[in-house]
């Protein structure tokens, strides 16, 4: 197929399907099943996911027992992702692995799962609901696929959604802190330290502790967890601000300030969305 003759049908297809009548589906119907994949992945490599997601549906839907049905699945979830249709990139490829769960493909499709909600990860001030349900398809890759090409990905995201996670108790944590709510502060903050250890809110967490116990007439405890952020973290900034608040014979408590900008996920690598195979 000439490549002009390959942009005519392609325009004719977008047509067809755009315009969406009884007899443009019966058009569609007509066309051989490979011919209307590769105007779909045309339409995909042009930018155009939205009408190539449709397209790869009207391949599914016209030929579900075909070779081409399985790819054109994982495509037009692809496309929608691609898209910023999140939601339903995630319906498809959870239809996916609902559909075909022994599928060679359904790491990919918990992958990307994953990677539709990390996309849409709220700052720390919002609940976190979309941030604990990419943790959770990340962590099945890791888990139930730790050779699939994408369980090293899911690792360096699993790790920065858990430090996410525990900038989300910090920030609820100071919250109590700055009312003055002291008991419920402690116990934001050792969520933080019993539950994201590996993250980098600890040394905070620990210092805000110290501070909670003080401002509580609780000289014990507050020793004992200086002593845990000294032991582990001697170096930090926070332990310095510690031994200073522990040294000091009438220690003032000094409230934590409302942050003026809004904590967002970093990432030291972008998301990179992997194509599946076409």
């Amino acid at each position: 197929m000439t490549i002009q003759k390959k942009l005519t049908t392609l325009a004719f297809v977008t047509t067809l399907l755009a315009s969406c009548s009884d007899k443009d589906e019966e058009l569609l119907a007509q066309m051989p099943v490979e011919t209307l994949y590769n105007m779909a992945k045309d339409q995909m490599d042009s930018g155009s996911y939205n009408q190539a997601a449709k397209t790869f549906a009207e391949v599914e839907r016209q030929h579900p027992y075909s070779e081409w049905s399985l790819k054109a699945q994982l495509m037009s979830a692809y496309c929608y992702y691609e898209a910023k249709k999140y939601t339903e990139s995630i319906e498809n490829f959870n239809v996916f692995i609902q559909l075909h769960p022994g599928h060679e493909s359904v790491p990919y499709a918990y992958y990307m799962v994953g990677l539709c909600n990390y996309e849409q990860i709220p700052t720390v001030h919002r609940d976190q609901t979309v941030t604990q349900k990419a943790e959770d398809s990340f962590r099945e890759v890791l888990n139930r696929f730790p050779d699939s090409p994408y369980a090293r990905d899911a690792k360096f995201k699993l790790d920065l959604l858990r430090d996410h996670l525990a900038g989300k108790e910090m920030d609820v944590g100071r919250y109590y802190l700055r009312q003055r709510s002291y008991l419920a502060a402690v116990n934001r903050f050792k969520v933080v330290v019993d539950q994201f250890q590996t993250t980098s809110h600890v040394p905070e967490a620990l210092h805000r502790m110290v501070e909670c116990y003080l401002a509580l007439g609780l000289p014990d405890q507050a020793q004992q967890t200086a002593a845990v952020l000294g032991h582990n973290f001697p170096a930090s900034p926070w332990y310095i601000d510690t031994y200073a608040l522990m040294t000091d014979k009438n220690p003032k408590i000094v409230l934590p300030k409302k942050q003026a900008q809004k904590e967002q996920l970093v990432s030291a690598e972008p998301a990179t969305p992997i194509k599946p195979k076409v």
